[in-house]
């Protein structure tokens, strides 16, 4: 059966960090380019970034360039968002994708900064 399951969210402080992980199972995950999405409270889905099969390929959104970095351990079919200097804007629920419109993708997990 096919999954996707996010891990990783919570709450932290402006300037603060975390790291968001995402495990694929059934779904050829070494062989697809994969996609961070989020979506804040009140907005639609939006593309945050995507690697592709080998991971020698990231792209991010203008906003959260140099702050975000995806990777991918595909020994352990594996996504990884890490995010360093948090914003209040950053807050979302994060999911993980294998489209860039996130039409097919996991549960989610919640990212909150605050102040």
């Amino acid at each position: 059966e096919a999954q996707i399951v996010e891990a990783g969210g919570g709450l932290v402080q402006i300037g603060g960090s975390l790291r968001l992980s995402c495990r694929v199972n059934g779904l050829q995950f070494r062989i697809r380019t994969m996609f961070w999405v989020r979506q804040a409270p009140g907005k639609g889905l939006e593309w945050v970034s995507s690697i592709n099969d080998s991971g020698d390929i990231q792209l991010y959104r203008d906003s959260v360039k140099g702050r975000f970095t995806i990777s991918r351990d595909n020994t352990r079919d594996t996504l990884y968002l890490q995010m360093n200097s948090l914003k209040p804007e950053d807050t979302a629920v994060y999911y993980c994708a294998t489209d860039p419109l996130g039409d097919n993708r996991g549960q989610g997990t919640q990212v909150t900064v605050s102040s």
